[in-house]
């Protein structure tokens, strides 16, 4: 990701945040990492459709880029949950990581906070990423949603890259710290699915057990 928005900078965040609006696609490293780009702190300049610039033009650059891409995002994910229903997320909604238990959770959120439920999520890490495609299915008001989530994605998009841009030459040691992230989840998730063979070898080593006991 990071190899992406150093090369192609606003165009790449664009995209970036557009995916992240209904897939869960990091979209705070993403953020924090073009403010630091624009800080010009970094040895890289970033990318603003074609020009390489930093300053204040470059940290409103891609704080727009980041705040239109996710909009769209948020716009196509209501549109496939308005289209497409229950049904679509019956089908294929592994895809969008949103199963039964997801959705179900979007339903308690939005009947808890009707409206306000997509602002709220939008401003609210991983949850995020999972309000576009449920408040479709959900037939939230396609007015409100949008203003809503315009608002809601802005104030995400400028904070981080905000605070990315604060942090600057200091970045690589927030890069580091969040590679020990990834390496803590990789250990998780290998031990939960160890777990869960050794549970299910043993449920099926006592099922025989049972069934030759009852012979």
């Amino acid at each position: 990701m990071t190899a992406t928005l150093a090369h192609h900078g606003v165009v790449a965040l664009f995209v970036w945040m557009a995916l992240d609006a209904v897939l869960p696609a990091a979209s705070e490293l993403a953020m924090l990492y073009a403010g630091a780009l624009a800080s010009g702190a970094l040895t890289r300049e970033i990318d603003v459709l074609g020009t390489r610039t930093t300053g204040t033009s470059a940290f409103l650059a891609v704080s727009l880029a980041g705040t239109v891409g996710y909009l769209l995002g948020s716009l196509a994910g209501w549109g496939i949950g308005r289209y497409g229903g229950r049904p679509l997320l019956e089908r294929h909604g592994r895809w969008f990581h949103l199963d039964a238990e997801r959705l179900a959770r979007a339903e308690r959120w939005f009947g808890r906070y009707e409206d306000w439920a997509v602002l709220i999520g939008r401003v609210t890490p991983v949850a995020r990423s999972f309000v576009s495609i449920p408040a479709g299915v959900l037939e939230a008001r396609l007015g409100r949603y949008t203003l809503l989530t315009a608002v809601g994605s802005a104030i995400w998009c400028f904070a981080w890259a905000g605070a990315g841009y604060g942090l600057g030459a200091s970045w690589e040691g927030v890069h580091k710290g969040w590679s020990y992230v990834d390496y803590a989840v990789a250990a998780g998730v290998v031990a939960g699915a160890a777990y869960a063979i050794l549970r299910r070898r043993r449920s099926i080593t006592m099922a025989r057990r049972a069934s030759d006991s009852a012979r």
